[in-house]
């Protein structure tokens, strides 16, 4: 499936590059000392290699043609070993620099690399659900990878390399310059050539490294989407169509990748072969104007020389631009998960512990009560409120997208310690009012009141806090199911969370386990049934004690032993809280306060199960079996 910046298969260059560049340099601003020092370094090390060649033309002049002239004189022989001896000195140190900056970018590449992650991550907490419904796993987490990852190399390498290669073309032009503007004419001539090749070839190797690296962002996500979902793939015997889609996006990927290679290789060798002809008509030339007295032997072979420091950087320039301009592509992709705009929360309402002094005051409290109050602050004064559940929809419209409803006018109201239950066909929007309930999407119109506030006016998190959801689809982490069931209250101790999986009716299959409480859960609970998932995601809503509980299918993947078993413990969870039942298992709700049978968005019966039952409607249909759900 293509991703965003798919585009029918067009290759694409970083939209904005001085906007990215200057964004990665805000980045490396922070290491402005180092990266002061770096270039002073790669100012000696490319100065090295420049006076290093100098003293070549004066070895060769004042050396070793008088050795020739007059044999081997014992004051120039001292004099050509003193010359040599501050060459390989001059060499050594620009090598010196040369290792010190390559260290000094290794440090500031980690560091800015580390400051990016923390951005990105930091980012995506930040980020609405609806981001993350439109984009695959694999996606997002090639930002973290690939993405960095080509950032990576052109700090480390790439910046280095082409400020180095830009100092020695412009240090060596002056000096050939000084040593003959005749042969530096002739050099100049056949850069342009040199540089037009380099253009051209760079264009269209760029173009595909940006088209490789977007292409390799979507084949991740296919890959790990396959992953996730390969009982799915077996179950139904999809093996043959995985592997055609996989090899539709692996042969996209291969076509760009083998296109950006060819170019990126024929580059090198045109290059090489275009710096031997130069060097080769320099010296014909050189040898001319020597023949004729107008140049010295060491001055041709110091141009030489010159030629090949000169004509070497513009060939590694090239060769970096294609890695620059990955880089940027990446860098840019980072941006703009960066760069998206964060969940809106406007909300001033806030969640605290509550207890009630000797005239029955509601107090704001500095621990775990067992009790919550709403806090309100307006004008000054600090107002509280008891969390009690009560949970009003007035004429709530939604949809995903604006011109999609979902759902029409939709209204109800859930009293303290009720429990609601709602039934319907897949996609008549069972689960999309409990989105709406914890704000993970907002109204269109209408509104939504909790305890008599309007839950935009409340603070997310605090929202959020004051419901638990236990999803059909279970997530456990990486950690011990202590842990795991501690998710859902960090601050609770071992009793509460021991307490919790009692609640949940897990308490027995956890010490069954090898380490009880303190076995650990690996990927995603592989190491648990469903059903033993599916307690601990309970027990971890029960831990977190809150006022609102949202099931969704949460006894789906239960044995008709063990959801008989956690009903027993739902219930005693329930007591005194407001609860939200999606269920397709009518037998499951039939204990419901009040039961809403939704179709296309809206509520079509109410009542209890009595009542539906004797309004011989769609919910007596779906009960006695005259009409499935979907």
């Amino acid at each position: 499936m293509p991703g965003p910046g798919h585009h029918n298969g067009k290759m694409e260059r970083p939209k904005n590059v001085r906007k990215t560049f200057g964004r990665i340099l805000a980045y490396l601003s922070e290491y402005r000392i180092q990266l002061a020092l770096v270039v002073l370094l790669i100012i000696v090390s490319s100065g090295a290699s420049v006076a290093g060649t100098a003293f070549l033309q004066q070895i060769v002049d004042k050396c070793l043609e008088p050795l020739a002239e007059q044999g081997l004189v014992p004051a120039l022989v001292r004099q050509l070993a003193k010359a040599v001896a501050l060459m390989l000195g001059i060499y050594v140190a620009g090598a010196m620099a040369s290792w010190v900056y390559s260290r000094i970018m290794l440090n500031v590449t980690t560091g800015t690399l580390f400051q990016l992650r923390v951005d990105m991550y930091n980012k995506m907490e930040t980020l609405p659900i609806r981001y993350f419904d439109s984009r695959t796993h694999g996606e997002i987490m090639s930002h973290y990878t690939n993405d960095a990852d080509a950032v990576r190399e052109m700090l480390s390498n790439s910046v280095t390399s082409v400020i180095s290669s830009g100092i020695t073309v412009v240090s060596t032009f002056i000096m050939m310059l000084v040593y003959s503007w005749q042969l530096t004419i002739v050099v100049i001539l056949m850069m342009f050539v040199m540089i037009k090749v380099v253009g051209v070839v760079s264009g269209k190797s760029g173009a595909y490294f940006v088209k490789r690296q977007r292409c390799l962002g979507q084949l991740n996500g296919y890959i790990e989407e396959m992953i996730e979902g390969q009982r799915v793939v077996k179950v139904f015997c999809h093996e043959e169509a995985a592997k055609q889609g996989f090899e539709a996006l692996n042969d996209e990927f291969s076509e760009a990748a083998t296109k950006a290679n060819i170019f990126a290789n024929i580059l090198g060798p045109l290059m090489n072969n275009l710096s031997h002809t130069l060097y080769a008509i320099t010296a014909i030339c050189g040898g001319v104007l020597a023949i004729n007295g107008v140049l010295s032997l060491g001055v041709v072979i110091a141009f030489l020389q010159y030629t090949r420091s000169f004509s070497n950087p513009i060939s590694q320039l090239s060769q970096q631009l294609n890695s620059v301009l990955t880089a940027l592509a990446g860098a840019e992709r980072i941006f703009g998960l960066i760069d998206q705009t964060c969940e809106e929360d406007a909300g001033t309402v806030t969640l605290v512990n509550a207890t009630e002094d000797a005239q029955g005051r509601l107090l704001e409290a500095d621990r775990h009560t067992g009790e919550w109050a709403w806090k309100q602050v307006e004008d000054g004064k600090t107002t509280l409120r008891k969390v009690e559940g009560n949970v009003v929809f007035r004429d709530v419209s939604f949809g995903y997208v604006p011109e999609k409803t979902v759902l029409h006018d939709v209204s109800l109201y859930a009293r303290p310690g009720q429990k609601i239950a709602f039934v319907g066909s897949t996609g008549a929007g069972k689960t999309t009012i409990t989105n709406l309930i914890n704000r993970f999407y907002d109204i269109q119109s209408g509104s939504i009141t909790y305890d008599g506030i309007d839950i935009q006016r409340i603070r997310k998190s605090d929202l959020r806090r004051s419901l638990s959801m236990v999803l059909q689809d279970t997530h456990l982490f990486t950690g011990t199911v202590r842990e795991n069931i501690r998710y859902g209250n960090l601050n609770a101790t071992d009793e509460e969370v021991e307490n919790a999986a009692k609640l949940a009716n897990a308490d027995g299959f956890i010490r069954r386990l090898p380490r009880g409480y303190d076995t650990m859960v690996t990927a995603d609970g592989a190491n648990l049934s469903q059903g033993q998932r599916q307690l601990l995601a309970i027990a971890r809503a029960a831990v977190a004690d809150p006022p609102v509980l949202i099931l969704d299918e949460a006894t789906s993947s239960i044995d008709t032993r063990t959801e008989a078993l956690v009903e027993k413990g739902m219930d005693r969870l329930m007591e005194g809280r407001t609860v939200f039942v999606i269920a397709h298992r009518l037998s499951t709700v039939r204990n419901s306060d009040a039961i809403m049978v939704l179709e296309n968005g809206e509520i079509i019966e109410r009542g209890n199960h009595d009542d539906l039952i004797a309004q011989h409607g769609r919910y007596y249909q779906l009960y006695t079996g005259m009409f499935e759900l979907s």
